[in-house]
């Protein structure tokens, strides 16, 4: 399958607007793209919904959905960047509001929340020369409101929709298998927990976002699911709509889907008594909303609908710093449900691609607490520049250095590796990276003779 669309002209002419007239703080657009083509919905006039990434053979690509479909772009140079592959939703038009995507083993999986619809699964292998539908059926069901995949499991979890929650064995990437369905198959689980809207899952426990309040639940055994704990009736308590568990697992980011609410940090080291702890809002408006939020490291990424895409750095869980935003939509705060959709932060490059239900795709860049300053750019060359967890990066340091003392950041702000060089001899040195470093863009940073120079790497 090969459906390449084309639309330079309309990303050169709103890059400049965008560039210039949004406001910003440590962030910056690389690429915009939006087809007025598209119709809107009818209900929220959202042409565009959700945002996903993929990365394969040191290439990077942005996935958004739309009314009538999915489209995919390969991103890797955003100066070259474009739409090369659109598939057709199984349901299409101004009736469609939402639909979600998750990858597994490099297949994608999509779900669309209105109409006759059904789950597809297409197939990524073969890019960036084509892309492939290899499932299209609503023989499982036709709806669904959000899909996340337990990877560690090959556990397919998909919430609301036709059914409330049900569990699908990928071990067939290809076949999903039904494993319970849980307003049948669990007793009192509709009386209980009922319809979930969103869905966290790591290593089979579930943080449920079930409109009313969060459930945590044990799916390890499936068929017998334990009920750990659950948070009803909180202040600021709204719709209970999305959330993200911090990659310690120490803390719980959510959003109530209600006007005028703020995110709240949730203290769940003890998940049968769990606390908030901190809150997160922009102060724009009294009607500011958060929509969805995804953690890398301490930093909590969020599509904020009409205030566009928000950052926190929480690494003091007390006390939340707001250290980036990018605003995306040009709509005027009204209690509507409006501006950016979705966020996807985990491109190697670092790059976050944020979905717009009006304006559309944004790739931007984002350089916090420990990016490269002026003063020490294009002074340290490093090669190669791109490698391996466990790698060497080769240093010139162009003027002898002793005692030289190497620093690695990610650029959500976390120092990874800090190491001393002791280069008595010539000027080129090297760097060992952790072996368990993750993929990713990092600030590579050398201190030598009261100076600094500083290079970004990519891990793959």
């Amino acid at each position: 399958m090969k459906m390449k669309y084309f639309f330079p002209l309309i990303t050169a002419l709103l890059l400049p607007f965008f560039a210039s007239a949004q406001e910003s703080l440590n962030t910056s657009l690389v690429y915009h793209w939006s087809n007025t083509e598209l119709p809107p919905s009818s209900f929220h006039l959202n042409t565009y919904n959700e945002i996903w990434g993929y990365a394969a053979d040191n290439r990077e690509y942005a996935i958004i959905g739309s009314t009538m479909g999915t489209h995919i772009f390969n991103i890797t140079d955003p100066e070259i960047a474009q739409e090369d592959f659109f598939i057709p939703g199984a349901a299409q038009g101004s009736n469609i509001v939402h639909r979600d995507y998750d990858d597994y083993e490099g297949y994608l999986y999509i779900v669309c929340d209105e109409g006759p619809s059904s789950l597809q699964i297409v197939d990524l292998h073969e890019l960036p020369s084509d892309v492939e539908v290899v499932y299209d059926s609503n023989s499982l069901f036709s709806r669904s409101h959000n899909i996340f995949i337990d990877k560690a499991n090959a556990m397919m979890y998909v919430c609301g929709g036709n059914y409330q929650l049900d569990l699908y064995s990928l071990e067939d990437p290809l076949s999903p298998q039904l494993v319970v369905r849980c307003q049948n198959d669990i007793e009192n689980w509709s009386s209980i927990i009922g319809y979930i809207h969103d869905i966290y899952v790591e290593d089979n426990i579930a943080y449920c976002n079930a409109g009313h309040g969060l459930y945590v639940v044990d799916f390890t055994d499936p068929l017998n699911p334990d009920f750990l704990g659950d948070l009803t009736g909180y202040p600021e308590a709204g719709y209970n709509h999305s959330g993200w568990l911090r990659p310690d697992g120490a803390y719980y980011a959510l959003a109530d889907e209600t006007h005028g609410t703020r995110i709240k940090l949730i203290d769940v080291a003890n998940i049968a008594d769990m606390e908030i702890v901190s809150y997160m809002g922009t102060g724009i408006h009294p009607s500011s909303i958060a929509h969805n939020l995804i953690f890398t490291d301490n930093i909590l990424h969020v599509s904020y609908y009409h205030d566009g895409y928000q950052v926190w750095d929480t690494t003091n869980p007390l006390s939340p710093e707001r250290i980036a935003y990018f605003d995306t939509s040009t709509e005027v705060h009204t209690t509507n449900y409006r501006g950016a959709w979705g966020i996807y932060p985990f491109l190697p490059s670092g790059r976050i691609l944020v979905s717009d239900m009006q304006e559309g795709l944004f790739v931007l860049e984002i350089d916090v607490a420990n990016g490269i300053s002026e003063s020490e750019k294009n002074e340290l060359q490093a090669y190669p520049s791109i490698t391996n967890p466990g790698g060497r990066v080769y240093l010139d340091l162009q003027d002898q250095f002793q005692n030289t003392r190497a620093e690695i950041w990610s650029l959500s702000g976390a120092l990874v590796s800090n190491q001393q060089l002791n280069n008595t001899s010539g000027s080129i040195t090297h760097v060992d990276l952790p072996t368990d470093i993750e993929a990713g863009m990092y600030v590579l940073r050398i201190f030598a003779n009261e100076n600094s120079k500083a290079t970004k790497i990519i891990v793959r």
